[in-house]
């Protein structure tokens, strides 16, 4: 029975991955009932980023539009990813998971505001609904100034995405947004790409460090696949600000119960 549950909560992750990101929150806790905090965090990452290898391939096509972003911020991707990998640490990761769960949750829930902060009004913008945050409808490439600030938060990121990871989806798509790319559907592209490009680093570092319990990776890795594909292929069918709610709902209540058990410890 703990591998069917580990294995839904994968497929749901990897779907929720590529929709709106933060399938961290419900494969980690599912992990947590089986193994370590440190372990369940390097098992994850390991089982999770066959699935956004699945979804960068069912967004291929709108890859094509994001050839000369992806040569300049893969390698602060990756770097970004290893670092945050080898910052992990048993009893400091277990310190601060209650705050990151609790940052990831209130990145998604102040998304929209997040989106309007940093795009231009509604009026000069294409209308998407949900995760998609609105881009310019005739946006101009960024500017040397800018594309190095996108480079630097990207490489902060990247961190971030390596030691933890809930959340990056929101943090790319509001600074991938000042790229100058057509549509929100290319944006989520080049985001599932450089997610991969991290979570390939850090699976690398956790695999090194020997923090993956093996036999629940492969089988999560698996059913990861299957949900990013579909999440990625069947996103526009989706309704994604129901599927962003529920992630908050479920990442406020764990913040909550991690909270309380840090207490009780």
């Amino acid at each position: 029975m703990e591998y069917l549950w580990l294995c839904l909560s994968a497929v749901a992750a990897g779907a929720v991955n590529a929709v709106a990101g933060g399938g961290t929150l419900l494969t980690f806790p599912a992990l947590t009932s089986v193994v370590a905090v440190h372990i369940a965090n390097g098992t994850s990452t390991v089982a999770l980023f066959p699935g956004s290898f699945a979804s960068v391939w069912g967004y291929r096509e709108q890859l094509a539009a994001c050839r000369k972003w992806m040569v300049w911020l893969t390698v602060p991707s990756i770097v970004g990813g290893a670092i945050g990998a080898w910052l992990v640490e048993e009893r400091t990761f277990g310190f601060v998971i209650p705050w990151l769960i609790l940052l990831a949750a209130m990145l998604f829930a102040l998304q929209p505001t997040i989106s309007r902060w940093l795009n231009p009004p509604p009026a000069a913008c294409e209308s998407t609904e949900g995760t998609a945050h609105p881009i310019p409808a005739e946006s101009e490439p960024p500017s040397g100034k800018a594309l190095a600030g996108i480079v630097t938060a990207q490489f902060l990121i990247g961190v971030y995405g390596g030691y933890f990871g809930a959340g990056i989806g929101i943090l790319m798509l509001s600074s991938l947004s000042f790229l100058g790319l057509k549509d929100i559907h290319e944006v989520n592209a080049l985001k599932s790409f450089l997610a991969c490009c991290m979570n390939i680093a850090a699976a690398g570092i956790f695999i090194a460090n020997g923090l993956v319990e093996w036999p629940y990776a492969l089988a999560m890795a698996l059913a990861a696949i299957v949900g990013g594909y579909l999440g990625a292929r069947f996103s526009l069918l989706l309704p994604p600000s129901m599927v962003r709610w529920i992630v908050i709902v479920i990442g406020f209540s764990l913040a909550a119960y991690y909270f309380l058990r840090s207490l009780a410890n």
